[in-house]
């Protein structure tokens, strides 16, 4: 009498047809069957992933990573995270699992968003306890001093206390812009719908930043056409975004007195195009791809001097992302910066 567990192991050893491969190419992710060393069947996604011409050959040029290899070759359950087997800046969840003696299914999960991801919580929550921890461990040390010195100056005393605020007061900053960080993600899949009129959110913005402007000593010329059409947006989010723009051209762009900040409106088809434009000192063009991630600052120690979180432009890109706009900042050492953001006109 035949033996059933041998008689199928002799089927499943029979060469791989129609139905195996429809098993096989109906798997989402990139798929192998390895025997052997050799690749019998690769689905579509993996001879996008590895190459058309890997069915039939050496496994070892297709994936070129040792650990991985040496799983695969072992035709054993199991599974790795692996990165270059297509571009070193890919991960993949490598799963191995054996069909018969010398036979293994393999399938690549890439990983890659989520390894991503992860890195971005990760440098996120050291960049913020960096952020955090430089002030506050200026407040302690000053307010130590100020406790167990009873023979400080008064002069010294009222400098050492104006720190403390300035200090508390930019922690707080901090905090308040990383929960507005925090909010804008969370709607960022709810479209805005109301109708905003723009003309009113500038002077908003405009009236918002006169503290700025009057320290700073510098003007915000407004320059906006008769008829400007709404935009489709959050009104609080939009006064925000420009409180944001204005904010930064005034810290960065009144660096000589008479400086003026421009700030303009204009219909651009289906879109409201705004502009914001300082005559500054402008951002070396290597900083620019950069400027809206978290924490980035083209110079660390001005942002710090002027009062800047590092995540005003941050906060603006996923503003302008919520309300499906575009952001454009254009730059020039020596003669100044222009942030440009289109809005979906609201008719």
């Amino acid at each position: 009498m035949a033996d059933p567990v041998q008689s199928a192991t002799d089927a499943i050893m029979t060469p791989l047809g129609e139905n195996e491969r429809a098993l096989v190419d109906a798997i989402d992710e990139p798929a192998l069957v390895v025997e052997g060393s050799t690749i019998v069947l690769a689905n579509p996604a993996a001879r996008e992933l590895l190459g058309e011409g890997i069915e039939f050959r050496d496994v070892r040029l297709a994936i070129r990573h040792p650990q991985a290899l040496e799983l695969v070759l072992a035709h054993r359950d199991g599974a790795i995270d692996v990165s270059g087997i297509v571009d070193p800046g890919r991960t993949f969840h490598l799963n191995v699992n054996r069909l018969w003696k010398n036979a293994a299914l393999v399938r690549l999960v890439d990983r890659s968003d989520s390894v991503s991801a992860e890195k971005m919580r990760v440098d996120f929550v050291a960049n913020a306890s960096h952020e955090l921890r430089t002030p506050l461990s200026t407040v302690i040390g000053y307010a130590e001093t100020l406790a167990e010195d009873d023979n400080i100056p008064p002069e010294t005393r009222a400098r050492f206390g104006q720190t403390i605020r300035d200090e508390a007061r930019r922690m707080l900053q901090l905090i308040e812009d990383l929960m507005s960080l925090s909010r804008i993600e969370a709607d960022r899949f709810v479209v805005p719908t109301e109708s905003v009129d723009l003309a009113d959110i500038i002077a908003a913005a405009t009236a918002n930043a006169s503290h700025l402007r009057d320290s700073a000593g510098c003007e915000l010329r407004v320059d906006l056409p008769q008829e400007l059409p709404a935009v489709r947006g959050d009104r609080g989010q939009l006064i925000q975004l420009l409180d944001n723009l204005i904010g930064n051209a005034v810290r960065y762009g009144c660096n000589a007195p008479g400086a003026v900040i421009e700030i303009s409106a204009r219909r651009d088809a289906d879109w409201v195009a705004l502009s914001v434009h300082d005559h500054g000192q402008g951002i070396a063009r290597e900083h620019l791809p950069r400027l809206t991630e978290r924490f980035y600052r083209a110079d660390a120690a001005r942002s710090r001097e002027s009062g800047g979180t590092g995540l005003g432009l941050a906060i603006v890109k996923h503003i302008v992302e919520r309300h499906r706009g575009l952001v454009e900042i254009r730059s020039e050492v020596g003669v100044g910066t222009t942030v440009s953001v289109r809005l979906p006109a609201a008719d």
